[in-house]
């Protein structure tokens, strides 16, 4: 993937790892527009980086992202780079009530997000000469945290679908890429204060330099994230679900 010169879309991009790869690739020379449904935020980000964009855009909304499509065709023809970040991690206990409307709400963004984004924009990238649908899922698509039982579910589902949608396309000028982070220091439950987690900025640093190699790989999978990810090859699965079984999140003041 080129450095810069592209036209990229970030869903999920008014805080996290979305705003850390907007403010990364702005840098680097591209053309940034973020999304997200907090139109404050969106505001307050693109006055303090002018030259970033955004749109206001509700990827658990399905008439939502076919606007945004029909907006983002007008405004930015040159688009060449959608990244389906956009995704929320809550805690569920099946036993308490309410834990039925967190995963359905969990599904709506992570999952069906997703596939709805990539059915949107795909006619337009498909049009380009070079393009490309990066998907972020998680190390947790490979070993799943009980704690957060749907997100990982859908970071798995997010996986296949990813795998799948890069075999359908591998006739086509699209290019499929998988983003596969590790726990890092981010408010995605609670992790902004967790020292077992990544920091972001170290996360950037490398995830940035595996999409810019002469060949970009279709799983870009920090250090950090391989313990989780090849679990299961190295037969290391039981051991690495019982250590998150284990796991207690940082408290957390909401």
């Amino acid at each position: 993937m080129k450095p810069s010169g592209n036209t990229i879309l970030i869903t999920g991009a008014t805080a996290g790892i979305g705003l850390g790869l907007a403010l990364r690739f702005h840098q680097a020379g591209n053309k940034v527009i973020i999304s997200g449904r907090r139109k404050a935020l969106l505001e307050q980000i693109t006055k303090d980086h002018p030259g970033i964009e955004s749109l206001e855009l509700d990827v658990a909304d399905a008439q939502s992202i076919l606007e945004a499509s029909k907006q983002i065709g007008s405004l930015y023809p040159d688009l060449n780079v959608v990244i389906n970040n956009a995704g929320i991690m809550l805690p569920e206990n099946v036993l308490e009530a309410g834990s039925l409307k967190i995963a359905e709400d969990t599904i709506a963004v992570n999952l069906l997000g997703t596939i709805r984004m990539t059915h949107a924009f795909l006619p337009q990238l498909a049009a380009k000469a070079s393009s490309f649908i990066i998907n972020v899922s998680s190390s947790l698509a490979f070993v799943p945290f009980p704690s957060a039982i749907t997100y990982s579910a859908t970071k798995a589902a997010v996986h296949l679908f990813t795998e799948s949608l890069r075999f359908q396309l591998e006739d086509t000028s699209v290019r499929v890429i998988e983003i596969v982070p590790p726990g890092v220091r981010t408010t995605l439950f609670g992790q902004e204060g967790d020292d077992n987690a990544m920091p972001l900025e170290d996360f950037l640093d490398e995830t940035m330099t595996l999409l810019h190699r002469e060949e970009t790989p279709k799983e870009i999978v920090v250090e950090r994230a391989k313990y989780l990810r090849f679990a299961e090859a190295n037969g290391k699965y039981s051991d690495v679900f019982a250590m998150l079984a284990a796991y207690k999140s940082p408290e957390k003041t909401v």
